[in-house]
């Protein structure tokens, strides 16, 4: 029986399906302690006093019309349902979602509406994909998933349940708009940050923690806060922007970074590597590093604002607009004994 939901906080509306699913699930196990905090969680995270354009993207999801029945795609680059609609209900679609612009990560794509988002994150899987521990039955958590792209990719790949989380309204609203169609249990994105969790809930099988790292003042601790989510055997997949240089290479921004406010620590993936040696990680492995490059970053219809292009120096592609190296990301893996 799934407990009420706690008469002090109100549940936001695109909330109450993960409530039932997660009390269901959860209220028995390890992750009571988590449940026990989701209701004040629920509440700020979608907090109208806090975030007025609620009610505009509220309104674009109660706009998304039905679509026909489709196979379900969780295993290609566009995530979505297959087949086609009539061309009115494709309008309605794509003025509905157009309602919660920008489109950041992805592709998808909902009976030939191709969203085109401003990351091909697609390319991002897969470089990783066949670098990590198998999905396959899984509880996994994404932290700081944005809309949840790779949630779907995870889903996909045979975990068992995926948890993402990002403190972002928009992205939460983003991923329930795909999930209204695509109908799916086992996955969810939640309204909080990393810090907000129980800080030791040793319950994932694999963490993935994909575009954070540089955004917190004190890596070291946002490695051990990952850390203390891992059961024992379970492997963090890390990925984030580094530069070029020996292991003990770091940039420090100043917290500006193309563009990009609260950039803090920029290693090379040597120093990522020693990081992650002395947060207690075993088997570590740099799996990639490359550029971030024009065509995997770059400003769509479905993401109108600048992008990487703009990020740098026009007559230097190199730099930055700040001056610095130009984006390079890292992917590594490591697993807790």
């Amino acid at each position: 029986m799934t407990p009420p939901f706690p008469t002090e906080h109100v549940l936001p509306p695109e909330l109450v399906s993960d409530w039932e699913a997660l009390s269901s699930r959860w209220q028995d196990g390890p992750l009571s302690e988590w449940l026990a905090l989701l209701p004040e969680q629920f509440a700020t995270g979608l907090s109208l006093a806090r975030y007025g354009d609620l009610p505009r993207w509220r309104d674009a999801l109660g706009a998304l019309p039905p679509l026909p029945s489709a196979d379900i795609q969780l295993t290609t680059a566009r995530v979505g349902l297959s087949g086609t609609a009539p061309a009115e209900t494709i309008d309605a679609l794509y003025c509905a979602l157009m309602g919660l612009h920008p489109w950041r990560k992805g592709p998808f794509e909902l009976c030939g509406l191709h969203i085109d988002t401003e990351w091909r994150s697609d390319w991002k899987w897969d470089r990783l994909a066949d670098a990590i521990a198998q999905l396959e039955g899984r509880r996994v958590l994404d932290a700081g998933c944005g809309n949840g792209y790779h949630c779907w990719r995870m889903l996909g790949a045979g975990a068992a349940e995926v948890i993402g989380i990002d403190p972002t309204p928009l992205f939460i609203l983003q991923f329930k708009a795909v999930q209204h169609y695509l109908q799916q249990s086992g996955i969810h994105v939640l309204p909080m940050t990393l810090e907000a969790m129980p800080e030791h809930l040793p319950v994932f099988d694999t963490v993935f923690s994909m575009g954070v790292l540089y955004h917190r003042r004190d890596p070291m601790a946002h490695l051990m806060s990952l850390k203390h989510k891992l059961a024992p055997g379970g492997q963090l997949v890390l990925e984030t922007l580094v530069i070029e240089g020996d292991d003990e290479a770091l940039l420090k921004p100043n917290g500006r970074y193309a563009r990009m406010g609260n950039v803090w620590q920029l290693p090379s993936p040597g120093l990522a590597a020693r990081w992650l040696k002395e947060a207690g990680f075993s088997e570590i492995k740099i799996v990639d590093v490359g550029a971030t490059s024009l065509e995997e970053q770059r400003r769509t219809p479905w993401m109108t604002f600048h992008s990487l292009e703009e990020f740098l120096e026009a007559n230097d592609p190199t730099r930055t607009i700040e001056g610095f190296p130009a984006p390079r990301r890292a992917i590594l893996t490591a697993n807790l004994i």
